[in-house]
């Protein structure tokens, strides 16, 4: 039953027993044990009319692939066929923000032997905001884990004590005291006017959520200290946030509005005599894009 059109993978698989396909995490992928069928990749050539006598669903997709299901005991005429180039097997699929938690050797710094959760440490996120309502950015006791939020693209409102920080001149800043303020409102409308900021793109809470977030947003929790599986790569720091301001309602903020991002988040870091590190996750295609062998 083997042959080269197969990937090696799917050689393997159709090489072991049942109770090898059962203990591996991957041989098993695709097969169905009770009615003895393979969900299959193919390439193919021409047209899949003689596959349709064989198979037991065929679902054609462009540029000549397909998926098939078939039984195991068909397989060896499958790939006999002349029109079939090319046979694998599904793989499964998971989660990016665990995977790259493992790849990046996250996981090893956070086990037993160090513990490292960002105890400490002030990450500051400048992009287009943040959700600091949800969970994954609060403390256990519902507190916010942000220390300063700059919104620069709010005008401040005298009637509610707003203020840009001191020495630059846009926005609003609220402190944490601010902060917790709002999520004690039992209101929207309350927290809304306690706290204006909003992440309206969410691409700010996305990337604080992987830089730091508690993952307790998410069910199930994956750890003994209560973080969620999904948890981010510093879920005991606090934040830093900065909401870039958009001068031309119709573009992107400035680098002029990044350098004054951040120069106040390195003011901060000072002020709190914490070690800070600076997610930028705006960028452009300015400069040179030549490239030399």
């Amino acid at each position: 039953m083997l042959s080269q059109k197969n990937e090696n993978v799917l050689n393997l698989a159709l090489d072991a027993s049942p109770r090898e396909r059962e203990k591996s995490l991957e041989l098993d992928v695709g097969y169905n044990s009770r009615e003895r069928e393979w969900t299959l990749i193919v390439k193919y050539s021409g047209d899949l009319e003689a596959v349709r006598e064989i198979a037991v669903r065929v679902t054609e997709l462009l540029n000549e692939y397909a998926i098939i299901v078939i039984k195991e005991s068909q397989i060896e005429t499958l790939v006999n066929f002349s029109q079939i180039e090319y046979v694998e097997k599904p793989k499964r699929l998971f989660f990016e923000a665990v995977n790259g938690k493992r790849v990046s050797c996250i996981n090893e710094v956070q086990d037993t032997r160090f513990s490292l959760y960002g105890q400490g440490v002030l990450i500051a996120v400048i992009d287009s905001g943040i959700d600091y309502e949800r969970a994954d950015f609060r403390n256990l006791d519902g507190t916010t884990r942000i220390r300063n939020l700059w919104d620069q693209s709010l005008l401040p409102r005298e009637a509610e004590g707003e203020t840009a920080p001191e020495g630059y001149g846009i926005g609003v800043e609220y402190t944490q005291e601010r902060i917790n303020e709002a999520l004690g409102a039992q209101m929207p409308e309350e927290r809304m006017r306690l706290v204006a900021s909003r992440d309206t793109s969410g691409h700010g809470t996305a990337v604080a959520g992987i830089a730091a977030g508690n993952g307790r947003g998410q069910l199930p929790l994956g750890n003994p200290m209560n973080y969620g599986a999904y948890a981010g790569v510093a879920p005991e720091s606090e934040l830093l946030v900065v909401k870039l301001g958009n001068p031309d309602r119709e573009g992107f903020p400035r680098t002029t509005e990044l350098m004054m991002g951040i120069d106040y988040v390195v003011r901060k870091a000072l002020e709190y005599r914490r070690p800070v590190a600076i997610n930028i996750s705006f960028g452009n295609t300015y400069g040179s894009h030549e490239s030399y062998n």
